[in-house]
């Protein structure tokens, strides 16, 4: 059976993914806009959730409400140690293993395909989705409005919902009931991935917040998708599988 781990505090404990992720076909390291060609939904219909009515507009430029955010990203970036920036760096292009802490150190290498390759399907969903609503708001992102905040390689993409924050809540619920006993330190996984992103000024707290939002909508919409119960389930049956080794 598999050995219930401890699990680290994803705060205070820099996660680097693995190599061996590299050759998985869909790649869970999303960042960014998707090229035409990527936008492909594997169970989410198009459109689906409609950010608009589900999201408020992020705060509006100039108002008290944006400065007092903006406020807190200062603080936050500005009390960011080089431990954090280096565990917010490695998460750029964060990926499942990024979750092995919380789910145990047998997260092995093609010891799960179906498992892997359902997940990035998941990703990749949540990734369109969450595109979609960046363009909706166009919200610029911190460090456009306040240059002193950029560093290393900035992204050209919008800022509100995060999509790190929305793609890292989308695959930790799944993974959550994937693995139940787990499931604890699975979720606080994946509100850190969202919150490290305050840390080096990429996102600003509301950014962080929606994401966790739509991105339960978005599991919700994909519980919806007969394809998506079916590729559950037999990633289910996969892990039982395993366990039984």
């Amino acid at each position: 059976m598999f050995p219930v781990p401890s699990v680290p505090t994803p705060a205070v404990q820099p996660r680097r993914a693995p190599l061996w992720l590299a050759g998985l076909i869909l790649s869970l390291a999303l960042a960014g806009p998707l090229s035409a060609a990527e936008k492909v939904l594997s169970y989410l219909k198009e459109g689906q959730p409609d950010a608009a009515l589900l999201l408020p507009p992020p705060p509006a430029s100039g108002s008290p409400e944006q400065a007092a955010d903006m406020a807190s990203v200062v603080a936050v970036s500005r009390a960011c140690t080089t431990n954090e920036t280096e565990i917010a760096a490695g998460e750029k292009k964060f990926s499942m293993a990024t979750f092995g802490p919380a789910i145990g150190a047998w997260w092995q290498a093609g010891k799960l395909p179906k498992t892997e390759a359902f997940l990035a399907r998941v990703q990749k969903d949540a990734a369109i989705a969450t595109d979609s609503a960046k363009e909706l708001f166009q919200r610029p992102r911190p460090f456009t409005v306040d240059p002193s905040l950029a560093s290393g390689k900035l992204e050209k993409s919008f800022s509100y919902p995060s999509g790190h924050s929305t793609e890292g809540t989308v695959v930790a619920l799944v993974l959550a009931e994937l693995f139940p006993a787990q499931r604890d330190g699975i979720l606080a996984v994946g509100r850190g991935i969202g919150w490290h992103r305050v840390w080096i000024a990429r996102h600003y707290p509301t950014d962080i917040h929606a994401g966790r939002v739509y991105a339960q909508a978005i599991v919700r919409a994909l519980k919806a998708s007969d394809r998506f119960r079916e590729d559950f389930a037999a990633a289910k049956a996969e892990i039982a599988a395993a366990a039984k080794e």
